[in-house]
Order: structure tokens, then C-alpha cells, then sequence
């Protein structure tokens, strides 16, 4: 059985993926972040038409098993909430220590962090 999956194709591809160090310096560099209570999220402007992400898991977070599964969370959540997050923008995301969190949680900070970070962006251009 086949599917159509072109209409919106939301695997997480490497071109959505901050990798390098250079990338992730530049957008520190940029020194843009918007938070709350779960999320802490920096970000710079992309000429792409489209978001990147980078993650920040910290040991202040907790041990690996904690540590990747907050980077699950996070990739899933920018999986399936891409369309709503602003466009060419490059965002890195911390998560705060010491919050229990679930996807739906996750997918809202994110979506909410995100578009205050990038209205501060848009503020700072002009």
C-alpha cells in the first residue's frame, strides 16, 4: 500500500538539523533568546526559507537516559510542529533542569518560545 506523503513530508532531514559548531556559535553570537518555564531558546536569522534546530541538553538536565530523552521530545516535536514555527530561522534549544515534561508540553513551549524569539529578531533587523 502507498501513501502520498508529499503533501507534507515530515520526516526530520538533515537539512533541518543545526550540525556544526560554527552553526551553533553564530547563532549564540546573535545572542536572541526568548524562554519559560520549560524551554530556553536561542535563535538567529537562516537565509534557508526554512527552521534548523540545534539541541543543548546539558548534564544539569540529568543523566543520559534523561538527556535523550529530552532530545526525542524535542526532534518530535520540531517534527511535527515545523509548519507552525517561524521560517528561516535557525533555533537552539536548551530545556530547563529539573522539569517533567510530555510531548504535548514540549510541542507548545516550543511553538510559543520559538515565534517570541523570532518577533525579537524581527524587532532587533529594523
Amino acid at each position: 500500500m502507498k501513501t502520498d506523503h508529499a503533501a507534507i513530508d515530515q520526516r526530520f532531514r538533515p537539512q533541518y538539523r543545526l550540525r556544526s559548531g560554527r552553526d551553533f556559535q553564530r547563532v549564540y553570537r546573535r545572542r536572541c533568546v526568548a524562554s519559560d518555564d520549560t524551554l530556553i531558546v536561542h535563535s538567529c536569522e537562516n537565509e534557508l526559507g526554512h527552521p534548523r534546530l540545534g539541541l543543548s541538553v546539558s548534564r544539569k538536565v540529568g543523566g543520559a537516559v534523561v538527556r535523550n530523552r529530552w532530545k526525542r521530545l524535542l526532534r518530535e516535536a520540531f517534527r511535527l510542529r515545523r509548519p507552525e514555527l517561524p521560517q528561516g530561522v535557525d533555533l537552539v534549544v536548551v530545556p530547563r533542569a529539573g522539569v517533567a515534561v510530555d510531548l504535548s508540553t514540549v510541542m507548545e513551549s516550543l511553538v510559543g518560545v520559538a515565534r517570541r524569539a523570532a518577533r525579537k529578531l524581527d524587532r532587533n533587523r529594523t
